[in-house]
């Protein structure tokens, strides 16, 4: 990779001629190949912006001008070109790079980015920040891979056409957004629409026309209203344009030749400005051109035949939870899917190819899809809405306001709750029990394994209010699953284990870790009792209680962060009704931000795997309070 190799920041691409930039442009797909089928990774994204990387590194002068892109899926490329090269192989390893954009990694990422739209939300407050300073900066947003779907999206800009403010827009349109036909043409229009002799010359015509008396007013409106029309016929422009934006496009995104020139003029406007550029997804590599869904996250695969490593065979959460949704759809019609772009992500592509009428993919917006929802509940339907736990954060005001506030049956199946892993802190799902655990009228709940999950669907479609389910990323226990689906009583627990000496009460995927960690205590005669809680809220109540009031050490365990979480619950409720035991631990996540790494690792790192478990347990036990009760137990 001789070209690469000797790029160590943006500004080695200076003097490179056309035909090496595009030497360039392969060698930076099969670094990307290579890396990504060991770490897993969002790969096809990034496949499809290379050119756009090198061509916006070529034009810009970053990091002093400042390019803001979207989410990160898009973005590996961007690392590789600043100084990047020599880590890219830690791409999601711990301690490695991220992958994401992270201003704490490199001065090139210039703001934080996992969720989709914020990048012109963010750029146009960068940009708005260097004006108010005097700064003469260039701020470009780089936004694509369905992100345009996003309300957020179309709120900033609007919010940049209104205030006229310098900044450059250019969208990634990959066929996950906006994708119209474009030809040569409308390439060909582009740049010369662009270019400051065409520039010049509007600028003195519109001037001319405006001088004549009389009539100059009118000759301008009709002027604009030609270029309109030839913007409309060959392109989306007049959506732009009346936002308040100069648009240039489409062209071909994968051509450098027409790619820099069009940068370097819409460099030179003034104004807000968006550059519409068509990219394909998984450029470069054929199995990720032909499949672009399956290889826009994959996990480790084969480079030759890109094919997963491993056992993808295995059941899944998502996918019990999809064929379990069928199943239970096939019985009540009422039943409808939502889900937020990510229909094979939640596993709802099944549902949708069984019930093409009753599901919907509304793109990136989840608070449209929460509300779409409760639409729904209020005509008597049934809507299962299916967002990964870090995005339903997103749609937190409809969730309270226009679901609980109503009592609106709506199901929350919250995919890729707990720890997820290698996509770090923009994506752990730790947050989920406090802040639905908060709301009035929610149910929240949380399966020990792949089985008791098909029964809380069936649970949670039966109720007359909102419930949440939430499961955790990956391969399920490999329990046996039961045939017929009943429904549990809400709100109670079951004991797993019993013992006299602690109580471990686990919620969600801890219970297994908290049997194990029970078993071991076991084989050093330490008896505990273990309990599958199932429900955050509403708590059980009279078992905890029960377990509390006999001379009692507690442990909790939870995938969610200890603030206003499942362990705050059960403290509520022993002070609520007076009852102190004699230790109590909460195990969960501290007031910090879980960065990237694989799932057991962290788990570990947090006490939440057995071996955490059974050590945090025998630390409150050897308390001298705790021998004192122990000893006392054994008098009586």
């Amino acid at each position: 990779m001789a070209i690469l190799e000797k790029i160590n920041s943006p500004k080695d691409l200076n003097g490179l001629s056309m035909e090496k930039l595009r030497e360039l442009a392969a060698e930076i797909r099969a670094e990307m190949v290579t890396t990504v089928a060991r770490t897993g990774g969002h790969l096809a994204s990034s496949l499809g912006a290379v050119e756009l990387a090198i061509a916006l590194h070529y034009v810009f002068c970053a990091p002093e001008d400042k390019i803001v892109w979207d989410i990160g899926h898009q973005a590996y490329a961007h690392k590789l070109l600043t100084g990047r090269r020599k880590q890219f192989a830690t791409l999601r390893q711990p301690g490695g790079l991220s992958g994401f954009l992270k201003p704490a990694e490199s001065p090139y990422d210039c703001f934080g980015a996992g969720h989709a739209a914020t990048s012109i939300s963010a750029a146009l407050g960068l940009a708005r920040a260097y004006a108010h300073r005097g700064q003469p900066v260039k701020v470009v947003a780089v936004i694509g891979d369905g992100a345009m779907s996003a309300g957020m999206a179309f709120e900033a800009l609007n919010n940049a056409g209104q205030i006229n403010q310098d900044i450059m827009i250019v969208l990634n349109d990959n066929k996950m957004s906006i994708s119209p036909s474009v030809g040569a043409l409308s390439s060909f229009l582009s740049r010369k629409l662009t270019g400051p002799f065409f520039i010049g010359l509007k600028k003195e015509i519109l001037s001319l026309f405006s001088s004549i008396p009389g009539v100059g007013e009118d000759m301008v409106k009709i002027a604009r209203r030609a270029e309109d029309a030839l913007k409309a016929f060959f392109t989306p422009g007049m959506l732009f344009e009346s936002l308040g934006f100069q648009y240039i496009g489409p062209i071909d995104g994968h051509r450098l030749e027409f790619l820099i020139p069009t940068l370097a003029n819409a460099k030179t406007i003034t104004g807000p400005v968006l550059i519409h550029a068509l990219t394909r997804k998984g450029k470069g590599y054929p199995p990720a051109e032909q499949n672009p869904v399956r290889f826009h996250s994959p996990a480790p695969f084969d480079v030759k035949t890109g094919r997963e490593i491993g056992n993808p065979s295995a059941r899944s959460y998502t996918d019990v939870f999809a064929e379990t949704l069928i199943q239970l759809a096939e019985e009540d019609e009422r039943i409808v899917a939502i889900t937020a772009a990510m229909l094979n992500g939640t596993g709802l592509d099944k549902f949708a190819k069984r019930f093409p009428g009753r599901s919907f993919d509304v793109g990136i917006a989840e608070q449209h899809a929460v509300t779409f929802a409760a639409g729904l509940a209020s005509q008597g339907l049934r809507p299962v809405v299916a967002i990964y736990s870090t995005f339903l954060q997103r749609g937190y005001d409809q969730t309270l306001h226009d679901v609980c506030l109503q009592k609106l049956p709506v199901v929350f199946a919250l995919d890729r709750s707990g720890i997820v892993g290698q996509d770090g802190p923009t994506h752990q799902g730790l947050f989920d029990l406090s802040y639905l655990r908060s709301m009035p009228n929610m149910v929240v709940m949380a399966p020990k394994d792949e089985n008791e999950l098909r029964h809380m669907l069936k649970t949670s479609l039966e109720l007359e209010g909102p419930a949440a389910i939430r499961y955790p990323r990956g391969k399920g226990t490999g329990v046996k699953l039961d045939p017929i689906l009943t429904s549990l009583p809400v709100g109670k627990a079951e004991i797993l284990m019993e013992g006299e000496d602690l109580t471990i009460l686990a919620l969600g995927a801890t219970v297994t870790s908290a049997l194990q960690a029970g078993a071991n205590l076991e084989k050093k005669r330490i008896y505990a009792t273990v309990v599958n809680c199932r429900f955050a809220k509403p708590l059980d109540a009279d078992l905890i209680l029960s377990l509390a009031e006999r001379p009692a050490r507690i442990i909790t365990v939870e995938e969610n962060v200890l603030a206003g979480g499942f362990g705050s619950s059960v403290l509520e409720l022993l002070s609520q009704k007076g009852v102190f035991p004699d230790g109590i631990k909460l195990l969960g996540i501290p007031d910090e931000f879980v960065e990237q790494g694989p799932q057991q690792m962290l788990r570990a790192k947090y006490k939440l795997d057995a071996a955490g478990i059974e050590q945090v347990a025998l630390d409150l036990l050897n308390r001298p309070a705790q021998q004192k009760c122990l000893q006392r137990k054994k008098n009586v």
